[in-house]
């Protein structure tokens, strides 16, 4: 079992940046994959980013060059570094683990965390 936890979250003006981390607890934290989802109001949840267990790194194309996903291993802890945001960005932001074979599908990852609101204000 993996419990995970977001932060980071909050409201930010346009151009503006945000750190979120997840921190995991339970089995050994490098056993997954990790990733970032987010979902805004009415729409599906959107997979963002993800480090895989080989270390691979991988984002959807309206945030690369934007954001950076890392971990730390000896911290339990992934990491979404979210500069230049824009309003579009607005959601809440989930962190995931799992064993996947392909990142962007929801429902290849097994644990989710509560979610982090993220308001990027215009």
């Amino acid at each position: 079992q993996v419990q995970l936890v977001e932060s980071g979250g909050g409201l930010v003006q346009a151009g503006g940046s945000l750190r979120l981390s997840c921190a995991a607890s339970g089995r050994t934290f490098d056993s997954y994959d990790m990733g970032w989802f987010r979902q805004a109001p009415g729409k599906d949840r959107e997979f963002v980013a993800a480090v895989t267990l080989s270390k691979n790194t991988y984002y959807v194309d309206s945030v690369k060059g934007r954001f950076t996903i890392s971990g730390d291993n000896a911290k339990s802890a992934v990491y979404l570094l979210m500069n230049s945001l824009r309003p579009e960005d607005t959601a809440v932001y989930y962190c995931a683990a799992g064993r996947v074979v392909s990142v962007e599908g929801a429902l290849a990852w097994r644990y989710w965390g509560q979610g982090t609101q993220v308001t990027v204000s215009s």
